[in-house]
């Protein structure tokens, strides 16, 4: 007989990856007694197959890269890249899949977990059942935080189940090199997974049913990682997509929408996410299970006093490092509504508001090049009703970039909005560019004036002095 064990706590957090965990931080910061569950590893997503095995992969491939690029270093790296000890690695920084230490973590901060599959029964209320057969009833005295991420969404392709396909999670964790890759997909996972693979000795070919790569960013980005990856020996095929796909004698064949036919030792699809809501309980509190969760910017889903869905789950912006700000803004507002007084500061920008969703997302794509960008691009700027100016620069022509590699290939926009002379959005393509980004988002997110900016001296001779440069010929 199962055994209900009944306890309260100011919050329950459903979900111990980073989200969950910076919301539980916060809320135990505030003196809130917390509880947090979690049905997998405590770290979630982002520690063991996404953000931390797919950089430890990628890092090895960038360095040789740029290494090939700077005289009298170049012929000390010709040979191919050590795939064993790359792996070795990346199972280090996951920790072999073991999640001791961030368990250690959330005792440290005075949270409780639950192991299990944590499902909403009614408004405030949480149960789950460990791996003992007891059954937690877990009630919220102030909030239930839903950050529950996303998952991989394959597409309804008859069979593929049969197929065994990768998704990011195999694409990050596999332990051998597939002889043969097929990547359907033209979006961070697939270019930075096509850029590992390819690297590592695989013959990759990528199937993109769009026109283009990473096209949510600026055209030019999606151009020179797609340039580059062919360089590399990939087969990269736009405007392509999958037919049908069957495994026969261990091989998976695949037919596109043109009539071509390639076969693969595996096959990844990096075709999207789906948010992990379908089981936790939504209908028992009027909502859809499976769905995205909308909310206002504290966080907090709307027709309810007590329900917040952080990271993924709101489908705001799918980043760690986005989730993890949401978190820091929806554990503050938490504290504060618990506290009473003073009212939370929901107003943009605000202490208690995810405005930066709205305005100042940052990204970087860990390709060869890097792709980086914060805020709009020009046709979401334009698109958004602003009036805009695109200013481009080529990274080639500033000094630092010529001494970080030889042949450096780049470039830089900014979009300007000629109205309050700010910047709406800015991208950067090129080696080590990712390290640019976090100037630009404080200049996006900053509201910065164009003729402050003049003021901001970039270092020579370094990268940044790009800004110089987009300044320059903004003035004209």
């Amino acid at each position: 007989m199962t055994e209900t064990e009944s306890i309260a706590y100011d919050v329950v957090v459903l979900g111990a990856g980073p989200v969950g965990e910076n919301v539980a931080d916060r809320t135990r910061a505030a003196g809130l007694s917390t509880a947090v569950v979690e049905s997998e590893l405590v770290g979630g997503e982002c520690s063991y197959w996404a953000c931390m095995p797919s950089k430890a992969l990628l890092r090895p491939v960038v360095a040789r890269a740029d290494a090939r690029r700077v005289p009298g270093l170049r012929q000390a790296v010709r040979g191919p890249l050590d795939a064993a000890a790359i792996l070795a690695h990346r199972n280090d920084y996951t920790a072999h899949w073991q999640d001791d230490g961030q368990v250690r973590w959330l005792e440290s901060i005075g949270a409780d977990l639950y192991r299990g599959q944590g499902r909403l029964t009614g408004p405030r209320t949480v149960a789950v059942t460990d791996a003992d057969g007891v059954r937690h009833v877990l009630t919220a005295r102030h909030a239930v935080a839903v950050c529950t991420g996303s998952r991989a969404r394959l597409p309804d392709l008859p069979g593929l189940a049969g197929v065994r396909p990768w998704t990011s999670r195999e694409a990050t964790s596999a332990q051998h090199v597939p002889g043969r890759l097929v990547v359907v997909g033209g979006g961070v996972v697939a270019t930075e997974m096509a850029t590992v693979w390819q690297a590592l000795g695989s013959r990759v070919t990528v199937l993109v049913r769009g026109k283009g790569l990473l096209n949510r960013m600026e055209p030019f980005a999606g151009e020179m990682v797609a340039d580059c990856l062919a360089e590399a020996g990939a087969d990269v095929r736009t405007g392509t997509a999958v037919e049908s796909v069957r495994r026969v004698d261990g091989t998976v064949v695949v037919v596109t929408d043109r009539g071509d036919t390639v076969e693969a030792d595996e096959i990844l699809f990096a075709t999207g996410r789906a948010p992990r809501t379908d089981d936790i309980g939504l209908d028992t509190i009027g909502l859809e299970p499976g769905s995205w969760l909308d909310t206002d910017d504290s966080l907090r889903v709307p027709g309810t006093e007590w329900l917040y869905a952080v990271g993924d789950v709101n489908h705001r912006a799918l980043l760690t490092h986005q989730g993890k700000y949401q978190a820091r803004i929806a554990g503050a507002a938490i504290a504060a509504r618990a506290a009473g007084a003073p009212p939370p500061e929901t107003g943009p920008w605000g202490a208690h508001a995810a405005t930066a969703d709205h305005h100042a997302v940052p990204q970087v794509v860990f390709t060869d090049p890097e792709a980086a960008a914060v805020g709009l691009s020009l046709a979401e700027a334009e698109e958004a009703g602003h009036r805009v100016r695109a200013v481009d620069v080529d990274l080639s022509s500033v000094a630092g970039a010529g001494l970080y590699a030889d042949g450096y290939r780049g470039r830089a926009r900014m979009v300007v909005d000629l109205d309050d002379e700010i910047l709406r959005g800015v991208t950067f393509v090129g080696p080590g560019v990712g390290e640019l980004i976090h100037s630009a988002t404080v200049a996006v997110a900053g509201q910065v004036p164009i003729e402050r900016l003049w003021h901001a001296v970039p270092s020579y001779p370094t990268i940044s002095e790009v800004w110089l440069r987009l300044l320059e010929a903004y003035r004209g």
